[in-house]
């Protein structure tokens, strides 16, 4: 039974983070090198706009900013599972070596392909997504123990190994690189959102459609995994079988977040924990809040990289680390303990 009062806030809360993110979404629509009024954006959506209201809004700036608001939202799910399956309170995707896999894949396809990154813009997602998958099924292999399944203190510690050793190899390739190429994953190393196309919106939203809700649907079993193995063992879960799927779930998802906004870090850490600090630890409760959280964390930062240095822009993958940074500073100190 959850607690009228928690509930409430829970809906208080949600309604205060919708108009947080429709303010976030009003900014980021109506700001850049050509200014747009809210009066501009109405009349163009109803389709009175002009031709150039028309290509900037609905051809650039839209689809920048629904890639920008689901990549937020999935990364802070697959943050908010990867941290209950591991009963790690600093686990985010990247600690998983997704970022990394993702970043080491597109590497090496360039390398071997000897190809411009602009002309390949459709197959690198693809790349990435694989990458980041392969790279955390090796971790969950290298991580198995045979009587007690998939252990995740060896997952965390094996992710963070091999997510440093694959940074270091996309680096070392980056060597043999041009200068278009080596300025393409560097700007994706630094999260720079550049699947801001219409296809890249089709393309991902499917994954956010289905995993989404399956994951919420898991939100009694993710209660259970986030207490002590033996008590959830006790009530009938199968631990290792749910530990697996719902972390590949989680992988899946942040690694097609990853595919098409670059690596960026960070929102799944703070999101669950932000949400976590208002309603509490039930799964039911904090992952909703936790989504919003994570669409409005990432599109501020990357309408705040937008107007601080135009026209270029800062990428978003920086701003949140500005951030994130102190937060994780913060974490680090109130878990020092433990």
């Amino acid at each position: 039974m959850i607690d009228p009062k928690i509930k409430a806030k829970q809906r208080m809360a949600i309604l205060i983070l919708i108009v947080l993110l429709i303010a976030a979404v009003i900014w980021s629509m109506t700001s850049g090198e050509y200014k747009l009024t809210f009066q501009q954006i109405l009349h163009t959506i109803l389709g009175q706009g002009e031709y150039t209201e028309n290509l900037i809004l609905l051809d650039f700036r839209m689809p920048r900013m629904l890639i920008t608001l689901l990549v937020g939202a999935a990364l802070a799910m697959s943050g908010a599972i990867i941290q209950s399956i591991t009963r790690n309170p600093l686990a985010e995707p990247g600690i998983l070596g997704i970022n990394a896999g993702s970043g080491f894949a597109i590497a090496l396809f360039i390398t071997i392909g000897h190809i411009d990154p602009s002309t390949f813009v459709y197959v690198l997602p693809l790349v990435s997504l694989i990458g980041g998958i392969i790279t955390s099924l090796i971790i969950f292999g290298l991580s198995y123990n045979k009587g007690k399944g998939i252990t995740p203190s060896s997952m965390v510690l094996i992710g963070v190994g091999l997510a440093t050793g694959l940074t270091g190899a996309s680096l070392t390739l980056m060597a043999k690189f041009d200068e278009d190429q080596a300025e393409f994953i560097a700007t994706w190393f630094a999260g720079n959102i550049w699947g801001d196309e219409w296809a890249f919106v089709l393309a991902f939203l499917p994954w956010v459609l289905i995993i989404v809700p399956f994951l919420f649907a898991k939100s009694n079993v993710l209660n259970l995994l986030n207490t002590h193995e033996f008590v959830a063992q006790g009530v009938g879960v199968r631990v290792s079988i749910e530990r697996f799927v719902l972390l590949i779930t989680a992988v899946v998802l942040s690694s097609a977040a990853v595919s098409v906004a670059g690596s960026i870090g960070f929102i799944g850490l703070m999101g669950p924990h932000i949400a976590k600090s208002i309603v509490g630890p039930r799964h039911q409760l904090f992952l909703p809040i936790c989504i919003l959280v994570g669409a409005c964390l990432l599109v501020f930062a990357d309408t705040v990289g937008k107007v601080i240095l135009q026209p270029s822009g800062v990428p978003a993958g920086i701003v949140v680390a500005v951030i994130g940074a102190p937060y994780f500073l913060y974490l680090m100190y109130k878990t020092r303990s433990v």
